[in-house]
């Protein structure tokens, strides 16, 4: 059922949606520089982070790319959990700078240390650069952190193509000995490339997200011209392969804790990967936000109730056993 959305966000949707009328009319709609440019505009809706006592840039070379993180460190005095934040934007967009606020709020709330990358994106870095990027930070994290002090526990974060990162990473390396992850936080994810699920139709225009971008992040994501599965059986099993949602679910997955909003496109995939991990006997929390959209975490200074509450959820969440 389409979401009704919080009054709160109406006058920018408005603003968005006429912006979005006329650069579709204009055929300027779906580029790569404006795109991402609009996301970093979100900066100006975002409520600042905490201070930190500790915020090193540093870098990861994997397959010869120097790859940007920074590291978060709450309290350099005692041995910390870590938690790697992936940030959302569709695999296209999206970097450390803009989701600094969000870092910094995840460190407090987690009591960690946190790890945020900025991962290769497409067009010009197709999936699964991406991924492998993260995935070399996954398995040398602790390198990074070798000045400081920390402990053996592993939290991962993210919310949309953040989310689908977290979520690949589980499913990649359930059979892996040298990987632990503790707990997973899942904001908004993007879990299904098929795009198949009802909210992609029901929330897919007005909501910010439309689901005609979706389509074309996941055309720029894969470097292919169209991601129908029945296109043919090559397109079906890369979709396949790639959608966290579409693999096998397992007991080992670490303790999950999903975040949707109700008008958000990607609502439905978010709750069926949590149902479908609660069915296999993993450890779920679900919550939803019914009157907010996707990307809200970017919108803190227009929600900022549910912004806050978000990150006690996180707390509670990380906190339990």
């Amino acid at each position: 059922m389409r979401g009704t959305v919080s009054k709160n966000l109406v006058p920018l949707l408005k603003q968005v949606n006429e912006g979005l009328e006329q650069a579709k009319a204009s055929g300027a709609a779906f580029e790569p520089s404006i795109i991402r440019q609009n996301l970093e505009n979100l900066s100006a809706y975002m409520i600042p982070g905490p201070e930190i006592s500790l915020i090193k840039n540093t870098f990861i070379m994997v397959a010869e790319h120097q790859v940007a993180v920074r590291i978060y460190h709450p309290n350099p005095e005692q041995p910390l959990p870590v938690l790697l934040h992936f940030h959302g934007g569709g695999h296209m967009c999206g970097s450390i700078d803009l989701y600094d606020p969000i870092s910094r709020e995840l460190a407090i709330a987690a009591n960690a240390i946190v790890v945020c990358i900025d991962y290769r994106l497409a067009p010009e870095h197709p999936y699964p650069a991406g991924i492998e990027d993260c995935q070399y930070l996954l398995e040398n994290y602790q390198n990074l952190l070798k000045d400081y002090r920390f402990s053996a526990t592993l939290y991962i974060a993210g919310d949309s193509a953040g989310g689908a990162i977290c979520t690949s990473l589980v499913t990649n390396n359930i059979n892996n000995p040298d990987i632990n992850i503790d707990k997973q936080i899942l904001m908004y994810p993007s879990v299904d490339y098929s795009m198949s699920s009802p909210s992609i139709v029901e929330n897919g225009e007005g909501f910010l997200l439309e689901s005609d971008k979706i389509r074309w992040y996941f055309q720029q994501y894969f470097n292919i011209d169209n991601i129908d599965v029945n296109t043919n059986e090559a397109t079906a099993a890369l979709i396949k392969k790639a959608s966290p949602l579409l693999a096998d679910f397992d007991s080992r997955m670490p303790k999950t804790l999903v975040i949707t909003a109700g008008c958000d496109p990607l609502r439905d995939e978010g709750a069926l990967y949590a149902e479908k991990a609660q069915q296999a006997g993993v450890c779920v929390e679900h919550y939803q936000f019914d009157e907010l959209i996707h990307a809200y975490m970017l919108l803190s200074k227009l929600v900022p109730e549910q912004y806050h509450q978000t990150y006690m959820m996180i707390e509670k969440f990380i906190k339990a056993k």
